[in-house]
This record gives structure tokens, C-alpha cells and sequence, in this order.
């Protein structure tokens, strides 16, 4: 038993190596991560709808004004501009590192800090701006919630600076769990709090949750050396490295935080529940996105990015293609699982008594035009990373400008033109990805001379005839499995109906795989090996990964 807890503390601990495996410790921890929060939404979902779900959308809402600020100032700060200029200094000298850290930490809070106390003075006329048609009711509410949860993001902007500090060192499981600390600190607000407090149940846990994600880094942190000091040095080096770095940074992060804005405004708008509803189908169509999208294309950046470096891009349109078709293969059965499974896969994460057949059949009709892009979406994490291995940051960023652009427009025109309702706020999004996916994949083609076009094209189609044959076979049982054999009115009837469809859909892809010679059959296969020798991936693994922002709520959670 003491060997036991010494191993599993060493597992917290140990640095990491290697580029696969490195991105399955993340894959891991992100599934746990975003179960959680599955389980975190059905629990919203019984508690506040069947008459109070215009309280969850002003929950949901008031999350907007807080992440962006958090998104603009910390996020920008961290992802592009901290985390490369901390590791630098961190290899010349550790000190200088940690005296950096300190005065970057101090600055932000700072600004932090005092945009915080702008928003909670005004917060009711920026409520206003974002949420014009809630009532004098709903609007207060809201005011109350966004004040409350600024708190939330103080305690984010240190613990994602700590995360920072600690993938530098090539720690990246307790960062990447830092999210499930959080999940479980909203569960504790919804499960226990909510019934004193109600709404301001789950919000009081999203301060506890922000909390805990701090408190959860900090050990580690403090034993790989992280020593914080009260400075303000502006005329250091890093420190204005930082500052012009962020600037890019923040600028896409703006552009992406227009089309959020917008899509709350559009859907508090509609009828009452319209927001948590669109949130819900998001968060289900983010799960695949990010177990598959973000961590392979994580896990391809260190390696593309000293392979960019070489005259012939022979070896980064090799790794590159590896990544794509690594990522199609795993998005596009989940695709199909998620369009033809949609009303089963619905009604088991969120058909709790209190959430009505309505709220039910109108999720999954968003979910399944979600499911139409989920690829493309996956795709764009891999796409994107192309470009700044390549250290292109700009053209990434004009497309995606042009993405939100036609975004809005269609979700106005879908709106209020062909009232589609929350539905057209979803085929806005779909439409705006596969715009995005296709001039990203024009302009990196163009940027390395071009990929051959047998290995580009023909391993796609493959996946593409096996996907939609799979659909097949994912329809047939289920169909069969809920008109003659099951009743399906009884939940574990409904969970035995979908295992049985997915299975049966699952086989028949690994077997056209085989059939037809996709070679990430194999990977698939070395994957599903790995997470079963997890101990032997932990020692080995080394690549710098950003871990997942655990708490916006636009973003699957």
C-alpha cells in the first residue's frame, strides 16, 4: 500500500516525453473532464427546467462578460506569449523565470482587477447590451450572477499562470485534471447549494470550482520551485516580450469573442430555455472536437514547428496528412454516431424527469446539425496550428474573421428572416466551420507548395464511404431495437439500445477500415493500447500541450 501511494503521487509529478503519448495522458484526462461536465449539464437540466429554465439561460448568459474579459487579458497573456517566455528563462535560470512570472502575474491581476470593478459597477447597463430583450427580472438576475462571477476569474487568472509554470517544466496531467475540480465544484453548488440558494447555487459552485482548479495546481507548482514575489518590473526584457506577443493573441481571441457575444444575444432573444439548449447540443458536439481535434492537433505542433524549419516541407506535410487523417478517422464515426443516436444520446445526458419531450426532440435537432460539421470543427484545431508552426499567425486570423463575419450575418438572417428560430443560430455555426476548414486547407496547401493529391484525397474518401455505410449500421438496429424488442420509455433500455447500435456501427467501420486499408486502423489500434499500458505512457511522454480552458461555458467544459 505505501509503494502504491508513492507511485500514484510520482504519477502527478513525472515529466512527460513523447508526442503520442503525451496526447493520450491529455485524451484522458479531457474524456474525465468532459463526462463530468455532461453530467454537470443533466443536472442543470433537471433542476432548473419544467418552469425555471429562463434562470439557466440567464446562468449561461452571465458567463459572457466575465470569460471575455478573462479570454482577452489572461488567455491571450498564457497561450501565445507566457508559456514560450517563462520556458526560456526557465532554461538559463530559474530564478529570473520565477522573478518574471511574478511581475507578469501582478500585471495582469492588476488590469484584471480593475476591469473587474468597471463590469461590477456597470454591470447592469452592459447586461443590457449583451441581453436587451430579458426582462427587468431576468436582467437583474443577471447583473447579480456576472458580479458573482467575476470572483470566479480572479482565482482562474493565477491557477492558468500556474498551469503555465507547470507544462513548462512538461507536467501535464494535474493541470489537464484541473478541469474536473472545477466540474465538481458546480456539481457541489447544483446537488447541494441549489436548494437553498437556487440559481445562485451552481454559481456559488463555479466560484468554488475556480477555486479548487487553483488549489489543486499549487502543490505541484510550489515543489517544482514556483516562488511568487510582489513585483511590478516593467522594464524587464520578458516582460514587454510577453506584452507585444499577447497582442496578436488577443486580437483573434476578440474576433472569436464577437461571434459568442452575438450567438447570446441572438438566443436570449428566443423563447425561454432557447440558450441553456443551444449550450447543451454545443457541449455534446465539443466532446469528440476536443478528445479528438485538439489533442492530436496539440500534440502535432511541437513537431511541425521544428520540421517547418526545414527548406523542403516533405517531412511537415508527412506529419501534417499523419494528423489529419488521424483526426478524420476518429471524428467522422463519432459524426455519425452523434446524427443518427442524437434523440437516444440526448434523452440518456439530459432526460431527466423535468426536461420535456420539447426541450428533448429541439436539442437533438440542433445536435444533429452540429453533428454535420463536427469534423470540419476538429479539423480547424489541426489547420490552425499548420499555420502557426509555420509562424504565420495572420492569415489564421483574417480567415477566422471572415468565418465569424459570415456567422452573424446567417445567424440574423436565419433568425429573423426565415424564423428558424435556435436551429438557424446552429446552421450559422455549421455553415461558418466549413467556410473556416476550406480556406484554411486552400491557403496551408499554398503556403508548403501543395500536397500530393493521391495522399491527400484518397484516404478521406475511404473514411467518407466507411462513415456513411456505418450510418447504416448504426440505424438499422436502433430502429429495429426500439419498434420490436425494447422499451425504449425506460432509461436502461434506452442506454442497452444505444450500446448495442454503436457497437454494431463501431464494427462495421473497423471492419470496412480493414477492407478497404485505412491505415489509422493501426493507430486507432496503438491508441487503444497505450491507454491500457497508462503507467508506461505517463514515464515516457515530454511534449509541451496546452491544457483545455476549464471554464469557459460557450466551449464544452
Amino acid at each position: 500500500m505505501k509503494n502504491f501511494l508513492r507511485n500514484g503521487r510520482l504519477i502527478f509529478s513525472r515529466k512527460q516525453a513523447n508526442i503520442l503519448s503525451a496526447a493520450t495522458v491529455i485524451m484522458v484526462a479531457v474524456a474525465m473532464s468532459r463526462l463530468l461536465g455532461l453530467f454537470r449539464d443533466r443536472l442543470l437540466a433537471g433542476t432548473f427546467f419544467g418552469g425555471q429554465e429562463w434562470q439557466l439561460d440567464v446562468y449561461f448568459a452571465a458567463f459572457r462578460i466575465p470569460d471575455m474579459i478573462f479570454q482577452l487579458l489572461v488567455l491571450g497573456a498564457l497561450s501565445a506569449a507566457f508559456i514560450p517566455v517563462f520556458s526560456r528563462y526557465l532554461e538559463k535560470k530559474e530564478g529570473e523565470a520565477y522573478y518574471l512570472s511574478s511581475s507578469v502575474i501582478n500585471f495582469l491581476l492588476i488590469f484584471f482587477i480593475l476591469l473587474s470593478t468597471l463590469v461590477f459597477i456597470f454591470a447592469e447597463p452592459l447586461v443590457r447590451i449583451i441581453a436587451p430583450a430579458f426582462d427587468p427580472v431576468e436582467m437583474s438576475l443577471m447583473v447579480n450572477l456576472t458580479r458573482i462571477m467575476l470572483l470566479a476569474q480572479l482565482f482562474f487568472c493565477f491557477s492558468n499562470f500556474l498551469t503555465g509554470v507547470i507544462q513548462s517544466h512538461q507536467r501535464f496531467l494535474v493541470p489537464a485534471l484541473s478541469p474536473v475540480a472545477y466540474n465538481l465544484g458546480i456539481i457541489f453548488g447544483i446537488v447541494v447549494l441549489s436548494r437553498w440558494l437556487g440559481i445562485y447555487g451552481p454559481t456559488v459552485g463555479v466560484v468554488i470550482g475556480a477555486f479548487l482548479h487553483l488549489i489543486i495546481q499549487l502543490p505541484l507548482a510550489l515543489k517544482l520551485g514556483f516562488r511568487y514575489s510582489f513585483v511590478f518590473d516593467w522594464r524587464h526584457p520578458g516582460v514587454r516580450q510577453v506584452a507585444r506577443l499577447m497582442l496578436p493573441r488577443t486580437l483573434a481571441l476578440a474576433v472569436n469573442q464577437i461571434e459568442l457575444t452575438v450567438a447570446v444575444f441572438l438566443a436570449t432573444s428566443l423563447a425561454a430555455g432557447s440558450l441553456s439548449i443551444f449550450y447543451f447540443a454545443q457541449h455534446l458536439m465539443n466532446f469528440p472536437i476536443g478528445l479528438f481535434g485538439s489533442t492530436i492537433g496539440q500534440a502535432a505542433l511541437p513537431t511541425l514547428s521544428r520540421e517547418s524549419r526545414e527548406e523542403s516541407f516533405d517531412k511537415f506535410k508527412k506529419t501534417f496528412l499523419s494528423s489529419f487523417n488521424q483526426i478524420l478517422y476518429l471524428a467522422l464515426p463519432a459524426s455519425a454516431i452523434l446524427l443518427v443516436l442524437r434523440i437516444p444520446a440526448v434523452r440518456i445526458v439530459f432526460g431527466a424527469a423535468s426536461f420535456p419531450w420539447r426541450a428533448t426532440l429541439l436539442t437533438s435537432r440542433v445536435l444533429a446539425i452540429f453533428s454535420i460539421s463536427i469534423f470540419a470543427q476538429a479539423i480547424v484545431q489541426l489547420l490552425v496550428r499548420g499555420f502557426y508552426a509555420l509562424h504565420d499567425t495572420k492569415t489564421p486570423f483574417w480567415i477566422g474573421a471572415l468565418a465569424v463575419l459570415t456567422n452573424v450575418s446567417l445567424s440574423f438572417i436565419f433568425i429573423f428572416k426565415l424564423d428558424l428560430g435556435i436551429l438557424g443560430l446552429a446552421w450559422a455555426t455549421t455553415l461558418a466551420s466549413f467556410l473556416q476548414t476550406g480556406l484554411l486547407l486552400i491557403f496551408l496547401n499554398r503556403a508548403i507548395g501543395g500536397f500530393d493529391k493521391k495522399e491527400f484525397f484518397i484516404p478521406p474518401i475511404k473514411m467518407g464511404v466507411a462513415t456513411i455505410l456505418t450510418a447504416v449500421a448504426l440505424w438499422v438496429p436502433m430502429r429495429f431495437l426500439d419498434k420490436f424488442i425494447l422499451d425504449t420509455t425506460r432509461t436502461i433500455n434506452l442506454v442497452i439500445l444505444t450500446i448495442i447500435a454503436t457497437l454494431s456501427g463501431m464494427m462495421v467501420y473497423f471492419l470496412l477500415s480493414y477492407v478497404l486499408k485505412i491505415a489509422e486502423l493501426k493507430s486507432f489500434v496503438s491508441l487503444v493500447k497505450r491507454l491500457g499500458r497508462w503507467q508506461e505512457v505517463l514515464k515516457s511522454s515530454e511534449e509541451l500541450i496546452t491544457a483545455p480552458n476549464p471554464q469557459s461555458t460557450s466551449k464544452e467544459i
